[in-house]
């Protein structure tokens, strides 16, 4: 009897570690039942009840609760999941593509509404029509399948309209940020290859600071009638009135085909080109979609940049794949929104970075309370916010995702688990492979000792990374139009000997049910004495002492001093920020090491991306150095235990090391 439990105890541990699926574990412990009937000479239903008991009371229980609370979630995604698959295959098969599957809901809703801007509305048939005009008008200019037009034009429709009628004859839209200029705007469309460039009016004498430095063979085309400032640029209102709109000839396309470009942020640096295919669109709005049961009743309201994958991809895609109408807008407006959304009879909403937090700042309106929307969906909603945001302005459902524009682990909050970004399943996770590896304090990739890369455990910071699959459009690393920037983003060897796997640069955590939270950007952690400091749990921390005003935390460097310093820039153009009760409040609230250092009051906004991400390379260059900048600076006096004005003296103390921190 002796050696029967004994065998059994170590086929139980085998189990524990081999078997990380349910359904594995629970055959895995049947067999074991039955193993210890025969041994025992004991009924086999008896054997198998006291066996499952017995691995219940030694631990086995936290399992169970598992898979009691999160198998309903799991089944849930699994059967989108599932979904999803079936038909990206089914479009790759057949050759498939955006415009095609357009194409059919413009069949089904032909007079329905498909966008509204400002007082202006479109039906399907109609945006079918007018990217029909633009699809002909370029196809008989030159244009083929593989060619790229960089689109450089402020938030409207006409965006939309030009990537469609593109796509509808292969080729590729750039849609580059309106925000960029000069060198920035010359490196995006240089970068795209782009044959010729379309540019709205507002934008010409934004393009025509480039054009000499463009190839002669780039065309430019203006959106207008008018002269163009742009020398050698082509009016295209007058030629599209002429161009036809039947349906151009479809070229022979594959689903995993390029449909546009669309560029990183550029926080760090110059944006880079990321490949959007028409599967990875396909995939990305629809997933919001069935995950977070969006339907073509809705009206969605979409006041985020058309050139981004938010606003672009995920927002669009709900009128291009499932007739839901969207109403666009040039910009945001945090006092605007909820009018507008009451105005548009909205059911639905978009939001992303900091759009939440500026709602919250607003003072109360009663359309807050009088619209109809039961569901915003979006990334970059701090938890602390959540619970209030939901509260104040009666929204029933936030949906919450991470998604890199160009990588392959996207995931998504189905549950309004407040914080959480998404989930990955603990019962069976290699239906989506996607994981948290450790990373050292350079954020380095941590290895065990047979090279593979070692993952993070429930608690444990670790950077988000989804597993290529060749072949597999959903799992597929389309990477950008740089192969160099492409590789850097890769990663060999990391669920096993042999495999690769995209590395989003993000720093997250995981609980034991397999819901994330955002942690941070490995690029944004910085370390001080000896501990690793998240700047945007620091960036939440501050905002809600100071009333959700714009702040932004960095490492600096010290003289002497190991690691960089953290500094805070908030922006305080009427001098009510109280120093003293902010650092009271900052002892309270953080531990010292993640306690800004010094503290810079801006005069005036800090400088935000497109996605309301704030820029911190130049503030990272000034540093805390009073020769570089007008606004008040201020340091951490050791003595005082207080903020105290940063003079050019104490500046010169600190550099020579006659102040230490």
């Amino acid at each position: 009897m002796t050696d029967v439990f004994s065998i059994a105890r170590i086929l139980r541990a085998i189990i524990d570690v081999v078997c990380n699926m349910v359904v594995l574990k629970l055959v895995s412990y049947l067999f074991l039942g039955v193993f210890l009937s025969y041994g025992l000479g004991w009924p086999c239903t008896l054997t198998t009840v006291a066996v499952f008991l017995v691995y219940a009371a030694t631990g086995g229980w936290r399992f169970i609760r598992v898979v009691i609370k999160t198998a309903p979630r799991d089944l849930r995604a699994l059967r989108v999941l599932l979904t999803l698959k079936w038909s990206v295959k089914k479009y790759n098969r057949i050759g498939h593509s955006i415009p095609k599957l357009f194409q059919e809901t413009v069949k089904k809703y032909p007079k329905k509404i498909c966008f509204i801007f400002e007082d202006k509305k479109w039906t399907f048939q109609e945006v079918d029509l007018l990217t029909n005009a633009i699809a002909n008008f370029f196809n008989e200019s030159g244009i083929r399948q593989g060619h790229v037009v960089a689109l450089v034009m402020e938030n409207r429709p006409d965006l939309v309209f030009y990537w469609m009628g593109l796509a509808k004859i292969g080729a590729i839209g750039a849609l580059i940020n309106f925000n960029l200029r000069e060198k920035s705007l010359l490196h995006c469309v240089q970068a795209a290859q782009a044959q010729c460039v379309v540019f709205s009016e507002e934008m010409a004498s934004a393009v025509a600071d480039i054009s000499r430095d463009l190839p002669k063979s780039c065309n430019l085309f203006f959106m207008g009638s008018g002269q163009c400032p742009v020398v050698g640029a082509v009016s295209l209102d007058p030629l599209l009135e002429k161009s036809p709109t039947y349906t151009p000839p479809a070229p022979i396309t594959k689903f995993t085909d390029r449909v546009f470009y669309v560029y990183t942020s550029g926080t760090t640096g110059l944006p880079k080109a990321a490949i959007i295919s028409h599967s990875r669109f396909y995939y990305m709005a629809s997933a919001v979609h069935m995950m977070l049961g969006l339907t073509d009743q809705d009206i969605l309201y979409d006041p985020l940049p058309l050139y981004h994958t938010a606003g672009g991809i995920i927002g669009m895609g709900q009128a291009f794949l499932w007739g839901t109408t969207v109403v666009i807008k040039k910009k945001f407006s945090a006092s605007g929104f909820w009018d507008d959304c009451l105005k548009y009879n909205c059911t639905a909403a978009q939001y992303i970075g900091e759009i939440c937090r500026y709602l919250m700042a607003q003072p109360f309106r009663t359309t807050e309370n009088q619209h109809r929307v039961r569901v915003m969906f979006g990334n970059g909603l701090q938890p602390g916010l959540w619970h209030d945001f939901q509260t104040r302005f009666g929204v029933n459902k936030i949906g919450e995702f991470y998604g890199a524009t160009e990588g392959n682990c996207n995931i998504i909050n189905i549950d309004n688990t407040i914080g959480a970004c998404g989930f990955t399943s603990m019962i069976a996770p290699f239906m989506y492979p996607v994981t948290l590896i450790k990373v050292d304090e350079d954020n380095n990739i941590m290895r065990d000792r047979n090279g593979v890369c070692v993952r993070a455990k429930p608690g444990e910071p670790g950077e988000l990374v989804g597993k290529i699959v060749a072949g597999d459009p959903l799992r597929q690393f389309d990477g950008y139009v740089s192969k160099e920037a492409t590789d850097k983003k890769v990663a060999m060897n990391v669920f096993k000997k042999g495999d690769m796997a995209f590395l989003t640069g993000d720093v997250l955590i995981m609980d034991e049910y397999g819901y994330m939270t955002f942690r941070d950007r490995t690029g944004d952690t910085f370390r001080w004495r000896g501990e690793n400091v998240s700047t945007f749990e620091v960036e939440t921390t501050i905002s809600k002492i100071i009333g959700l005003s714009d702040a932004v935390v960095y490492g600096v460097e010290v003289t002497g001093a190991e690691g960089r310093a953290g500094m805070a820039a908030i922006v305080d153009p009427e001098h009510k920020i109280n120093l003293v009760q902010l650092c009271k409040a900052l002892q309270e609230k953080l531990p010292p090491y993640s306690r800004p250092l010094f503290i810079r009051l801006m005069e005036k906004a800090a400088d935000t991306t497109g996605t309301h991400k704030l820029k911190k390379t130049t503030l990272q260059t000034e540093g805390f150095n009073p020769h570089k900048t007008e606004d008040r600076l201020f340091y951490m006096n050791n003595k005082t235990g207080t903020y105290e004005p940063l003079t050019r003296d104490i500046y010169s103390d600190i550099c020579k090391q006659k102040i230490r921190f």
